[in-house]
């Protein structure tokens, strides 16, 4: 029997992706705190501020799925939030964890380094090197080394399409792309020069901004690309989807990648990320959409 909440009305529907639900109004503060408090602790085991690095926002927090451990591992993904890489905790996705955990895949949701600290690309070199750090940890643990992925929303899907297209990142930590069975990007941006929000502007260095910066100009740099799912709200106020989403899923497809697009017209940037937690899956089945891609991607070969 499952214990999220009855599916609510239509009206009701309207009112809350309009943005009335305190719940959908973000993922900070209060409404990650309302969304975290239906989180069950019954279907994970919980590993937290497990550290990556020396810095005290180099820490992860793990969900491990629940039950017998698969002979090879758990397969499991790296999951990055987003925050215009000025904001953010890991504390406020347990959902997320949970939501991945409880189906059978382990799910990391790491925290990295944020602006003002740092600008691009450190926080690039925080995320390989959390990925890095559980992938080691593999060897010692119930995870499949040959079945990982990184992920994100937002700015967080940034972070793991530049770890999933540029060698660099990965590269410097001994390891490569073709490392990961797959990746996915919720809602993120993938060419955003010149870029218009002044607060991600500094991030960047602006207007000096670095051109290998866009995780599009990195499409065709591996023969063929990792897998990819790509989703995206239909409207989006903050990531543009036709020119993001859209536009990297033509260039990975023209490089000979396997790509999995979704475009909802039922969710918000917001609400898209939220619609992973169990009570709000029906603003769109991005939740079902994504594990179905995790289950079915093949293993890395290496």
């Amino acid at each position: 029997m499952s214990d999220a909440l009855p599916l609510p009305s239509q009206p009701l529907r309207r009112r809350l992706l309009a943005g009335g639900g305190l719940m959908l109004a973000g993922l900070a503060g209060c409404s990650a705190t309302a969304i975290n408090e239906r989180v069950p602790a019954d279907t994970h085991r919980f590993l937290g501020a497990l550290g990556y690095g020396p810095h005290p926002r180099q820490k992860l927090d793990l969900y491990l799925p629940v039950g017998p451990v698969p002979a090879a591992g758990h397969p499991w993904l790296l999951f990055f939030y987003g925050g215009s890489w000025n904001r953010g905790e890991r504390a406020d996705y347990r959902f997320v964890g949970e939501a991945f955990a409880a189906a059978g895949i382990a799910c990391a949701v790491a925290d990295y380094r944020l602006y003002p600290e740092v600008r691009y690309p450190d926080f690039l070199q925080d995320s390989a090197r959390a990925y890095a750090w559980l992938r080691a940890e593999a060897g010692r643990g119930p995870l499949d080394r040959r079945r990982s992925f990184v992920a994100g929303h937002s700015a967080g899907a940034y972070n793991a399409a530049m770890l999933a297209l540029d060698p660099r990142w990965l590269g410097a930590q001994g390891l490569h792309p073709r490392d990961l069975a797959g990746w996915a990007g919720l809602a993120g941006p993938y060419d955003f020069t010149p870029i218009r929000n002044r607060e991600v502007q500094p991030v960047f260095h602006h207007p000096e901004v670095p051109p290998d910066s866009q995780p599009l100009v990195h499409a065709a740099a591996l023969s063929p690309p990792r897998p990819a799912f790509l989703a995206a709200p239909l409207s989006d106020w903050l990531v543009h989807p036709q020119r993001n989403t859209q536009g990297l899923a033509r260039a990975l497809r023209a490089a000979g990648g396997a790509v999995t697009e979704k475009i909802y017209d039922t969710s918000t940037h917001i609400t898209l990320a939220a619609a992973l937690s169990r009570d709000l899956r029906w603003i769109a089945p991005v939740h079902a959409d994504l594990l179905d891609f995790l289950r079915q991607t093949p293993p890395a070969a290496g």
